[in-house]
């Protein structure tokens, strides 16, 4: 008996230690607006040692040998520096992310984010609390980082409620939460036109010459991950009632009985506001559809399609965002008494933009790397080579999606921020990949899988303290090995099924999402 003891002990101890090593690796890597500022010093500098090199690469856009642009010289440096910020105020992502944040911004400062995710678990049945549960973290990804601190919280208030482990319930919401994180729930989130936007970077600095004139959809992948959000809740719905709930069975909730939170009912003035800001939300989608159906439409291209890239439509995703959670926050504030003036509403707007504020800094370290990454023409020379030696070797296309999943899943285990990740990976992969006849689309929905699958067990992440915290409250010895035991099988399958599901869309031919192809150039 106490062999057995002694073995579980040694592997948590074993799983500890090598907790301990990632977060110390981790830990000394350096900040990714400084990692930013240091790869792209490391671009001048192997800008000016292979400037003189010859290399036997074509360049496709000249049919001459690539030269490498010293970014050194004194002309380069002084057009650098004049372009400075152009370049930061130019940057895809960062207006993206701004603008969409400005309305998520209000609905959530109103209450009204709060109150909707209340309001769906709160009249959810006994045995539908897991899939729902989970459903509602995928949800919250429209509102960016709420989740994690409100529906990770919620989820063990109401598993405890129901006579469930708490712990449990935790799982499953940090399973849709952030293991579902490239999931969308039907609502493009701000994460779709953010990853879009990196992608589109990725693809400017390609030497391919069809990719002069691509335009990256910010729906790219919308198909695929409304469609992975089925996946993620039935695979998270097994694992968390036949796996981790039978695991948690023999552990005790030693928390204070008084000191344990509760989910508050909502009030009549909440349930009043929510319905009259649904009404609004429900309303302002109608105007839109009813404005966008005609064939001479102002939201059509001029080949009067509305999905077409170049379609009004489609560049007005995030400004679309914005407007659909300003309204219902405005509506749902002024109804539930949340909001008195104008000035609460520029509150909300100002709050949201003080908490992006290192978004900010890393954006511009980003954008000065990617101009420099792009005028040196290392990205043209690396993708080239990289894309002779795939086919060198001859690897199948399917292994090579794998690697993409698998190397951005470690990638993750050490850089935590999602638009970190995807400006570095994709700056090399997309190029690289599309003189193989990869599309952008198919790279980037690899891409999210591997990122999402492994944001669960990652120290890194930086609301992963704040997990461990919530799991403290209701069983006091718990730490990072526990959520780390919590949410490692949801890692594995996740990579494995979901894997296996974007390789279905490629192997059939279904399309990723609104614009996107499989292959490169597109047909």
């Amino acid at each position: 008996m106490s062999a057995q003891q002694a073995a579980p002990a040694e592997k948590q101890s074993m799983l500890n230690r090598a907790l301990n090593a990632i977060e110390v690796v981790g830990n000394k890597l350096p900040d990714p607006a400084i990692l930013f500022a240091l790869l792209m010093v490391f671009v001048w500098v192997a800008s000016w040692l292979l400037s003189g090199v010859s290399f036997n690469e074509v360049d496709p856009r000249t049919g001459e040998s690539i030269q490498i642009a010293n970014l050194l010289a004194g002309s380069s440096l002084t057009e650098f520096t004049s372009r400075m910020v152009n370049t930061f105020v130019t940057f895809a992502p960062l207006g993206i992310v701004l603008v969409a944040m400005l309305g998520l911004g209000v609905s959530e400062h109103t209450g009204f984010i709060n109150a909707g995710l209340r309001s769906i678990l709160s009249v959810t049945p006994k045995m539908l609390l897991t899939p729902v549960l989970i459903a509602v973290g995928i949800l919250s990804h429209v509102a960016v980082d709420a989740g994690y601190v409100l529906v990770i919280p919620l989820g063990a208030v109401i598993f405890y409620a129901a006579g469930r482990h708490p712990l449990a319930g935790i799982a499953a919401a940090f399973a849709g939460v952030s293991g579902g994180f490239s999931a969308t729930f039907f609502i493009p989130s701000s994460l779709d036109p953010m990853l879009a936007a990196f992608t589109q970077e990725a693809v400017n600095l390609s030497a391919h010459p069809a990719a002069a004139d691509l335009v990256i959809n910010p729906l790219n992948n919308f198909y695929f991950t409304t469609a992975s959000t089925f996946l993620v809740i039935l695979v998270g719905w097994f694992l968390t009632d036949k796996v981790i709930e039978p695991r948690l069975k023999n552990t005790q909730v030693d928390a204070d009985a008084a000191d344990l939170p509760v989910m508050d009912e909502l009030t009549s003035r909440e349930k009043k506001g929510l319905m009259w800001a649904a009404l609004s939300m429900v309303g302002a989608f109608v105007l839109l559809v009813i404005s966008a159906l005609p064939e001479g439409s102002a939201w059509r291209a001029d080949s009067g399609e509305l999905a077409d890239a170049a379609a009004p439509l489609m560049r007005s995703i995030v400004s679309l965002i914005f407007i659909f959670f300003l309204i219902p926050g405005v509506v749902y504030g002024y109804v539930a008494g949340t909001v008195r003036s104008h000035r609460d509403i520029v509150e909300g707007m100002s709050k949201a933009m003080s908490g992006m504020g290192y978004y900010i800094v890393m954006a511009f370290f980003c954008a000065q790397f990617i101009y420099a990454f792009g005028q040196s023409n290392l990205g043209a020379l690396m993708a080239i080579k990289g894309a002779n030696w795939l086919k060198e070797m001859a690897f199948p296309m399917g292994f090579t999606l794998i690697g993409i999943v698998l190397l951005t899943g470690f990638v993750n285990l050490m850089v935590g921020s999602a638009s970190a990740k995807w400006a570095l990976i994709g700056a090399i992969m997309v190029p690289m990949l599309m003189e193989l006849g990869v599309s952008p689309d198919l790279t980037q929905a690899a891409y999210r899988v591997g990122d999402s699958s492994t944001n669960i067990i990652t120290p890194l992440l930086p609301y992963f303290p704040l997990i461990v915290v919530f799991c403290q409250k209701y069983v006091k010895s718990s730490g990072i090995g526990t959520l780390i035991s919590l949410m490692l099988p949801f890692t594995v399958a996740f990579l494995i099924c979901w894997t296996a599901f974007l390789l279905l869309f490629w192997g059939f031919d279904i399309p990723l999402g609104v614009g996107a192809s499989h292959s490169f150039p597109a047909g």
